[in-house]
């Protein structure tokens, strides 16, 4: 009996690894993106089990081969998030401080009021730029009371419905504009942001709306909003980084599709996950917050911070400015189908902008 079971669930595992493969937004298909490596586990662990039963029948063999396919496909598309990979963004090899930016982002969860926490951590890395996202006029009023001075350029969108954003910065903005691409109450940030040697590098905050019950049924206005972002990417060409709560895992189609659309790259890719969501669940965490670079960039640090009381943890990088070695970077390109799916997925969302969820 319990070997049949097994069986039924390396059949289910193997299932719900195929899922994500179709084209299918709603949310009870796009869900199963992110728990990649606790799926893997599980596969891997129901074929041992299997195994260990000296399998003799033919379903027998079937549930183990279910599970051992699904372990396969799960640890190969998790393998480039390992430190075995090779790195798409380099390591630094000078550290010119002119050159270089810090950047720490954090999710608040609009609800948490241990403000103290991330107030320390500002003062103890002391960041260039930072960006909250779920932040609410509660927070502003924190976050300018208590860094303020140190970080005196501030864009603020003080919001109730889980959207609001803040970014404080000691380096100038320029030209800033606050952006509601394709949903009325989903606001992003997009300035131009001063080095302190002098030059001018492109910066986006985002923000999207995830597919999840209590948010909307399906994945378009997030897949929708990623894209249109790095379709005006693509088109620039400039020293570009975007960072903020995507509310999608590194390994999904749409953020793949989204690096290969804009040619930015994953600082993750060949140095592990990062998982920032969920703080309070060790067994259920992966990577929501990302910082991604165009080819101009080289890493000097990241790290994952320890927890202010929202259900994500901040996440710290420390960017250089060295379009000198862009060629040792390597973006993915998007093929013609690619792009005709991603002017579909925007064009779509663009349409049917009455029906979105607010």
């Amino acid at each position: 009996m319990l070997q049949l079971l097994f069986t039924c669930l390396g059949c289910l595992v193997l299932l719900i690894t195929l899922a994500p493969y179709l084209r299918i937004r709603h949310w009870t298909i796009r869900s199963f993106d992110f728990p990649l490596l606790q799926i893997a586990i599980a596969a891997t662990v129901l074929a041992l089990a299997q195994l260990a039963f000296e399998p003799s029948a033919w379903w027998h063999w079937a549930g183990i081969a279910a599970s051992v396919i699904a372990a396969g496909i799960q640890w190969t598309r998790i393998y480039p998030w390992t430190r075995l990979a090779r790195c798409t963004v380099v390591e630094a090899e000078s550290h010119t401080p002119d050159r270089q930016l810090r950047l720490l982002v954090s999710n608040v969860l609009t609800p948490n009021r241990q403000a103290d926490k991330l107030i320390a951590l500002v003062k103890q890395h002391q960041p260039d730029m930072l960006l909250t996202l779920e932040s609410d006029q509660w927070w502003g009023d924190q976050l300018d009371a208590a860094i303020g001075e140190m970080m005196p350029q501030a864009i603020r969108i003080p919001l109730d419905n889980l959207y609001g954003m803040h970014l404080y910065s000691r380096v100038p903005l320029e030209d800033v504009e606050v952006k509601w691409l394709i949903q009325d109450d989903i606001p992003s940030i997009h300035a131009w942001v001063r080095l302190p040697g002098g030059e001018k590098v492109r910066f986006h905050a985002l923000h999207p709306r995830p597919p999840a019950p209590s948010e909307s049924d399906e994945s378009l206005w997030r897949d929708a909003e990623l894209l249109l972002v790095g379709e005006a990417i693509a088109k620039k060409k400039l020293p570009t980084i975007v960072a903020g709560d995507l509310n999608d895992v590194a390994w999904s189609p749409t953020t793949k599709l989204f690096c290969k659309i804009s040619g930015m790259l994953d600082l993750r890719r060949g140095r592990g996950q990062y998982s920032t969501f969920h703080a309070k669940y060790p067994i259920l965490r992966w990577p929501l917050d990302h910082v991604f670079v165009t080819e101009h960039f080289t890493l000097v640090h990241m790290q994952r911070l320890s927890e202010v009381g929202s259900d994500h943890f901040p996440i710290l990088v420390t960017l250089s400015y060295d379009p000198s070695r862009a060629d040792e970077n390597e973006p993915e390109k998007a093929d013609g189908e690619e792009r005709e799916d991603a002017e579909d997925t925007i064009e779509e969302a663009q349409d049917r902008h009455g029906e979105a969820p607010v």
